[in-house]
């Protein structure tokens, strides 16, 4: 006689088994834009980071504030090119998949920094040689703007809409492993060598190092599998031929309320880490050791700290969170740098930690919000051109 099943006990033996299959589909998707983010926040990291050896191998100047002034400026190029990398890789994500988009952006962002560990300085090629550096970090930002807020559409389109800002956070996690890695790297690098040393050849070391960081994550992107959502649009030739004109057209506040907001926060996290490394060491008086160590500090945290304030922003709301660590940035940044500037050291990375905290618990709301806001840009079909 053929055995029956009883009734209920297929979905019992299935249910479990769809809800693990989907837990490691997540697991799988989180893992895939996590490293891929800290590859490419490694690459555009370690640029601040070596600020004040670039200044002086690229930058002619008989004022060394000056070159740096001129290092720091090409550091803010490369962000005026986030916003036309996001736009053309959302196209791409939106068109071709965001696996494909997140593939190329890793691809890009490698390409540029290992061009910067092998251009020649100025002292052999002039100003062709700065020329050449300005346009590998334009790269740098023209690849980054499609990197994060591409990472975070893709998973919070894979998350359960219960949990999207703790995914998120843990996501945007990877920007501080990345800095965590450069600042640890540079650390290094300034503990083992002379600045004469670095500045003849180890500062090429931390550039170089990025096409190992590449190859591993680019390899990790493409064995994921695509976002459910547009696996769906796909199959049903829904694509659309230019995502960004049809998000203007029908979401245009939305799409600037986004810009809004991410600029807010980078800004924030560069000012608090990167910026920070030079301000404790030229204002602050403090040693390239004692900076970096501060700043590795602050990255090992706020690793622990971002997916806590994304579970808060889940549980109590994201607007409480980003307004109460929105708060905290303001009214505390003047002490804290103050503080900075302090030559105790103790009292120095003190200040910096509160300072990056207070940012970090706007960022682990905020791109929880920001990739639902892009989610909700009209249709399906273009989340990543918004």
């Amino acid at each position: 006689m053929r055995e029956t099943t009883p009734i209920g006990m297929d979905n019992e033996v299935t249910q479990p088994s769809r809800s693990s299959t989907n837990s490691k589909s997540r697991a799988s998707a989180i893992r895939a834009a996590l490293v891929g983010t800290v590859v490419e926040y490694y690459d555009f990291g370690i640029y601040g980071y070596m600020a004040t050896f670039v200044a002086a191998l690229f930058f002619t100047s008989e004022d060394s504030n000056a070159a740096l002034l001129g290092t720091f400026a090409t550091f803010a190029v490369a962000f005026f090119l986030r916003a036309p990398g996001g736009i053309f890789f959302g196209h791409l994500g939106d068109k071709y998949g965001r696996k494909n988009a997140l593939s190329w952006t890793i691809l890009l962002m490698v390409f540029a920094t290992a061009l910067m560990g092998v251009i020649p300085t100025y002292a052999t090629l002039g100003i062709w040689a700065t020329v050449a550096l300005v346009l590998a970090r334009c790269l740098q930002g023209f690849a980054a703007g499609g990197e994060l807020g591409g990472a975070t559409v893709y998973t919070a389109e894979t998350a359960p809409a219960r949990w999207r800002a703790t995914y998120t956070a843990t996501v945007v996690s990877g920007m501080y492993i990345g800095s965590l890695v450069a600042s640890l790297t540079a650390l290094t690098l300034t503990a083992i060598y002379t600045d004469e040393q670095i500045l003849a050849w180890a500062w090429r070391v931390p550039f170089l190092i990025s096409v190992v960081l590449g190859i591993t994550g680019f390899w990790i992107r493409r064995s994921m599998n695509d976002s459910p959502q547009f696996e769906q649009i796909e199959k049903k030739g829904e694509t659309v031929g230019l995502p960004i004109i049809a998000v203007l057209r029908t979401s245009g506040s939305t799409v600037l309320k986004v810009a809004l907001l991410g600029a807010v926060t980078t800004g924030g996290f560069y000012t608090a880490s990167v910026y920070a490394v030079t301000y404790l060491k030229t204002v602050g008086g403090h040693s390239s050791t004692i900076a970096f160590l501060s700043t590795s500090i602050c990255f090992a945290l706020g690793i622990l700290f971002l997916p806590a304030f994304g579970y808060m922003a889940d549980r109590w709301g994201r607007k409480p969170v980003i307004l109460a660590g929105s708060g905290f940035a303001i009214c505390l940044a003047f002490p804290m740098f103050i503080l900075m500037a302090n030559g105790n050291p103790v009292a120095a990375i003190a200040g910096q930690l509160v300072l990056f905290l207070s940012v970090t618990t706007v960022l682990g709301a905020a791109f929880s919000n920001l990739g639902g806001d892009v989610r909700n840009l009209g249709p399906l079909q273009r989340p990543c051109a918004g």
